[in-house]
């Protein structure tokens, strides 16, 4: 896969809503060309932890009969923080998908339906306290860490943050690492986080197709040890290590595996334990 160039297009006054839950589209960039960005306004009453994910989309085609139209919606986690003034997303293009089809065609000033129901496991609530916190991820299943990752909480509660990242090729990392790049720079993050607790990221991105500086599925890599002695940190352990989940299928359930083998048990927002897994969607 070639990529294509990113483009980041200019914020844009906005509209006044003409659809149900409309919010209005602020800025766009496109990664790769499987993989876009966006953000959107923010409605002033929507309140939500970071890492919750809302229903998102566009209207859908007017029935042949009655000429009605019904929305297109689908879970999309919020990628910002909580207190961030836009609301960001993060989505993979499928050239015949009934919504992304037509979302990754959206430019600054468009609309899109935005339903302010935030929900989702992947939350601190829903862990129980502990020193270290992993974040595992595949593809766009990036996106709730991508909030988790500037929200000031996820340092109060934690002396070390583990991000890995999952992809087939070195393209598809790049959102993920521009954003640990730029975050650990920022001049907002360093005043609202600190310096100090910026440094406790360690970043780990693996690629299973294309050739990179590390190869491997994650899973197999947390088997095999290679996480652990290239991080240079001690092996998992359910009395201090906690972890969050988000990506496809397959890998959801291959790392409740993995992660059930070094003794962490799967919470929830009502049974908080050693880790989470987000089911509402496959990234």
């Amino acid at each position: 896969m070639t990529p294509v160039t990113k483009s980041a297009i200019q914020a844009t006054p906005v509209k006044t809503p003409a659809l149900p839950d409309a919010q209005t589209v602020t800025s766009v960039q496109h990664w790769t060309d499987r993989l876009f960005s966006f953000r959107v306004s923010r409605p002033q009453s929507l309140r939500f932890r970071s890492g919750e994910f809302v229903m998102i989309g566009l209207m859908g085609d007017p029935d042949p009969k009655t000429g009605k139209q019904k929305p297109l919606l689908r879970a999309y986690s919020i990628a910002s923080p909580a207190w961030d003034e836009e609301l960001e997303f993060y989505s993979i293009k499928v050239q015949d998908g009934p919504l992304t089809s037509r979302l990754q065609h959206i430019q600054p000033g468009d609309q899109i339906i935005l339903r302010p129901k935030p929900v989702g496991t992947l939350v601190h609530d829903a862990l129980l306290p502990g020193k270290r916190i992993w974040f595992f991820a595949t593809g766009t299943g990036f996106a709730p860490f991508a909030s988790l990752l500037r929200e000031p909480e996820t340092y109060e509660k934690y002396d070390e943050v583990v991000i890995t990242h999952t992809c087939r090729e070195v393209a598809e990392l790049e959102y993920g690492r521009k954003l640990i790049e730029e975050l650990k720079q920022d001049e907002l993050m360093i005043e609202l986080i600190g310096a100090e607790n910026l440094a406790k990221i360690r970043y780990y991105p693996t690629t299973t197709r294309e050739e990179s500086p590390k190869m491997g599925r994650i899973t197999e890599l947390l088997k095999d040890g290679s996480v652990f002695r290239d991080l240079g940190i001690e092996t998992m352990n359910p009395e201090t290590d906690r972890a969050m989940v988000c990506g496809s299928l397959g890998f959801n359930m291959d790392l409740k595996e993995v992660l059930e083998s070094f003794g962490l048990r799967e919470g929830a927002n009502s049974d908080p334990k050693e880790y989470v897994v987000e089911k509402a969607f496959v990234g």
